[in-house]
């Protein structure tokens, strides 16, 4: 009896000795931890326990069987669509960090969430303004003229307001039209004086001049008919384009 009961222990205490060796198939990978063994699969064998053999002995519950995952976000590495993610940053199931309002940004350096679905928004998350057009009027620019009118100051004032209340990070194109009457290259050095005379007016009420760019487009891109003098009115303008 006694020796019967001998031979059960002997044998329990070698259960694991035997599971290890018996393992012909098997290989031993070497991790980062520790050496485990590996199946024909690739991926450590588990005991009963869910508890990772490991090819010196014994078993380990630490190392995920050395499966790799080298940026600790919980996704292993042959899985991970965003390697490198930063230590601590919640990420969905490719290993890629959240980004809850769908911006492009992540949540992580998202200093503006719950942007509206849509909305363009700079580096940092936060919206900026669409692209605006100043308000069509006859009375735009005169006739061979860059200068603002009453009408256009007060658009302007708005567009300035705006800006300087707005949580992103705004950079503006200028962009400075005319008619068709008169010289091609005449009337491109118009349309640039157009422009640059809005871009010191909103730099006037507050606007960075750094975040302002000016072009003109002379006579190339009409938005009215220049048979007509109300067309020819319609296209002396200014357009103000966020970028």
């Amino acid at each position: 009896m006694f020796e019967s009961a001998g031979k059960n222990k002997i044998a329990a205490m070698l259960a694991p000795v035997s599971l290890v060796v018996g393992l012909s198939a098997a290989t031993v990978q070497a991790a980062d931890e520790g050496p485990f063994v590996t199946g024909a699969s690739g991926t450590g064998v588990v005991n009963n326990y869910g508890e990772c053999w490991n090819a010196v002995g014994g078993t380990d519950t630490t190392n995920n069987c050395g499966v790799k995952d080298s940026d600790g976000d919980g996704v292993p590495d042959d899985q991970d669509q965003c390697p490198d993610t930063p230590q601590g940053v919640a990420v969905d199931e490719v290993g890629c960090p959240l980004d809850s309002d769908g911006d492009g940004v992540p949540d992580y350096l998202d200093k503006c969430p719950g942007t509206p679905a849509g909305a363009k928004v700079d580096a940092d998350g936060c919206e900026i303004m669409a692209d605006l057009m100043l308000k069509i009027t006859k009375d735009h620019f005169d006739f061979d003229s860059a200068e603002l009118k009453p009408q256009m100051e007060s658009d302007l004032d708005e567009v300035a307001a705006k800006v300087m209340a707005s949580k992103g990070n705004e950079a503006l194109e200028i962009v400075g039209h005319t008619d068709s009457t008169g010289p091609e290259d005449y009337n491109q050095g118009l349309s640039e004086r157009r422009a640059q005379a809005v871009a010191d007016y909103l730099a006037g009420k507050g606007v960075n001049p750094s975040m302002l760019t000016v072009k003109g487009m002379g006579e190339s891109s009409p938005i009215a008919d220049n048979g007509t003098s109300e067309g020819r009115a319609m296209n002396r303008r200014v357009d103000i384009l966020t970028q």
